[in-house]
């Protein structure tokens, strides 16, 4: 059986609340009692239940990141950076993974009221607003990453994605290519539509330009390669000349794809732009250009606006939008 905070106060010969401030607010104790509780704890064995002491307190130390892909490194870079952050303000993170499930999303949400975190970070699949609504009025703010509010009732951190898909357009317009493809999907998902309608809104700067979507249902490898072999075996007079691909997934698949049928050369054939700019995008079987987003930027300024609103949840809620950026390699 585990040691109690009893059992240490009797080894060090103080009171239950002195071992208290030790643990939780050692300022108020001598050096001399810190350090005599302190080796009483490391010799019982003192493990502090940091559960019960948070439902006593009536505040976590916890915070939750929800995202709809933990599979794509864009989201571990973003968690990344939500944890270091969270270091410095004295949490700790915890990842969820909805898998794009929106069944699976307002599962997650659920636990995290039961277990009382101190806030949510969420990149959402469905329509989660009315949701935290009502954790919100419970105590628990959230924060909104990689998609805004629309009706600003909460704080978010977002890329530009408009922008973003209008860059990718007008490079490859820039390289002579008028016959474009979208590669991506589900276009349900805010951040691929937006996508889609920058390089749409880009083409129109450019009357014998066109653009077929290639619709995926997913943002994964595999859903690209898929896609590649549907396009690499389109007549060469139906087939585009460049490709824009909703992430860097997709675009890694469509070069496997391609690729592999050595019939086609990128980017002699067929131009490739990605998104987000993930570390496998430099070392991809030829290196991706690509749109990069401040990913692990965008996780740290998402953790600081939560730790503000949970100190003070008046404040109103703040919109922190980043430009894209294009990153040319070889296959662009």
């Amino acid at each position: 059986m585990s040691a109690s905070i009893k059992d240490v106060a009797v080894h060090a010969g103080v009171s239950v609340g002195t071992v208290s401030n030790v643990l939780n607010h050692p300022s108020r104790v001598s050096s001399a009692t810190v350090t005599r509780v302190q080796t009483s704890i490391s010799e019982l064995g003192f493990v502090r239940n940091d559960a019960a002491r948070q439902l006593r307190a009536g505040e976590s130390r916890t915070i939750a990141l929800l995202v709809f892909d933990a599979a794509n490194p864009f989201f571990t870079a973003l968690a990344r950076g939500a944890e270091d952050a969270a270091t410095e303000e004295g949490y700790s993170v915890i990842l969820a993974n909805s898998s794009e499930s929106q069944e699976r999303e307002h599962s997650y949400l659920d636990l995290f009221e039961e277990q009382r975190v101190r806030g949510i970070l969420v990149s959402p699949y469905g329509d989660v607003e009315e949701r935290l609504s009502a954790l919100k009025k419970f105590g628990i703010p959230s924060v909104l990453v990689d998609r805004v509010s629309e009706k600003q009732l909460f704080s978010s951190v977002s890329v530009d994605d408009h922008a973003g898909g209008s860059i990718a357009a007008k490079h490859l317009l820039s390289l002579g290519r008028t016959k474009l493809g979208f590669v991506g999907g589900p276009l349900e998902i805010p951040q691929v539509a937006d996508r889609l309608q920058g390089a749409k809104d880009a083409l129109r700067l450019t009357p014998t330009a066109t653009l077929t979507v290639f619709e995926t249902s997913a943002t994964t490898v595999l859903e690209g390669r898929r896609a590649g072999e549907e396009i690499s075996a389109l007549p060469r007079d139906e087939r585009p000349t460049a490709l824009f691909a909703a992430n860097d997934l997709v675009a890694i698949g469509l070069l496997q794809a391609l690729v592999a049928t050595g019939s086609l050369q990128v980017p002699e054939d067929i131009a490739i732009v990605g998104y987000d700019d993930i570390d496998f995008a430099t070392s991809a079987i030829v290196p991706l250009t690509s749109i990069r987003q401040p990913s692990a930027l965008m996780g740290e300024t998402a953790l600081k606006l939560l730790s503000e609103e949970a100190l003070d949840p008046a404040q109103r809620p703040r919109r922190v939008v980043f430009q894209p950026e294009l990153v040319i390699r070889d296959s662009a």
